[in-house]
């Protein structure tokens, strides 16, 4: 049995060492620095509350809340709906359904990549592609990049495009719905919103709620395409300051490294809170099956 032990602790040492030297002692760093005043270059100076309290009178802090919060929970449900949409679609008796699967999780492998950024932004900044296509049809729409009303659209859509992977996940639920509770309900002459709503909806809600997890949580790390597509900056006046970009402005463009740590733990505390919520509600509304509620 010892033996059994230890060798089962050596197989776990790879993932052990890796975790702790790259997860755990990072993880208890950054709380550490995050109440120090510390810009990389000298030692860290304790300051204890001082880089939390900030944030209430930081206006750049407050409007990277505001534009993350908005991209979560608009971007989140839109999403999910046309994943949803889109499943539902492929759940029928079309021709070519393989390949239009395939089509519709492509951008989902790509994922929120650099060259999708550089891609995105080449698209819809002035006189590109989608300037262009408007035209064509007289809608003056100008650049989209360069418009802080257009900024967060235009980041919505693009998380919109890669509704692959709940698509793939929502169409597995479906199939696993009986096809005689939809008979049933036909037999009682429910239409098809009273189905969705009465069918779908409950029997998918597991699906639903692990979909709107993961999305949620993949949101508020978003990244990548607002520090290309903005340089690094949040430009145009703010309007792409996402969280994590201004965190990154602060510990590696301002080399305010203990502000930074702080902005970090307040967003794993936030999501964490969210996270928790989500798991709270489900037992409302989330029903498996077998389970009597």
């Amino acid at each position: 049995m010892v033996r059994e032990t230890r060798a089962g602790y050596a197989f776990l040492s790879p993932w052990l060492i890796g975790f702790f030297a790259l997860t755990a002692v990072p993880m208890l760093a950054s709380l550490y620095l995050a109440f120090t005043d510390y810009d990389l270059f000298s030692p860290p100076q304790w300051i204890g509350l001082e880089n939390f309290e900030r944030m209430f009178s930081d206006p750049r802090y407050l409007t990277s809340a505001k534009v993350t919060a908005i991209y979560v929970f608009l971007g989140t449900p839109i999403k999910l709906a046309a994943a949803l949409a889109v499943a539902m679609l492929l759940n029928t008796k079309l021709g070519g359904s393989g390949f239009y699967r395939s089509v519709f999780y492509a951008p989902s492998l790509i994922g929120a990549s650099v060259s999708v950024a550089i891609v995105w932004k080449a698209m819809f900044i002035d006189e590109g592609i989608v300037d262009r296509m408007g035209r064509s049809v007289g809608l003056d729409w100008g650049g989209w990049v360069g418009d802080p009303s257009k900024t967060m659209p235009m980041f919505i859509l693009l998380t919109v495009w890669q509704f692959g992977a709940p698509m793939v996940i929502f169409l597995a639920g479906l199939k696993q719905i009986p096809s005689e509770l939809y008979e049933a309900a036909s037999v009682d002459g429910a239409g098809s919103v009273r189905k969705f709503l009465q069918i779908t909806i409950p029997m998918l809600s597991p699906v639903l709620f692990f979909n709107l997890l993961l999305e949620t949580v993949n949101a508020f790390q978003i990244f990548a395409s607002a520090f290309i597509i903005s340089n690094g900056t949040g430009s145009p006046a703010d309007s792409t300051l996402f969280y994590t970009l201004y965190l990154y402005i602060k510990g590696f463009a301002q080399f305010d490294m203990g502000y930074a740590s702080a902005m970090a733990w307040v967003l794993v505390v936030v999501v964490g809170l969210i996270t928790a919520g989500l798991f709270r509600s489900s037992r409302v509304w989330v029903h498996y099956s077998g389970e009597s509620k």
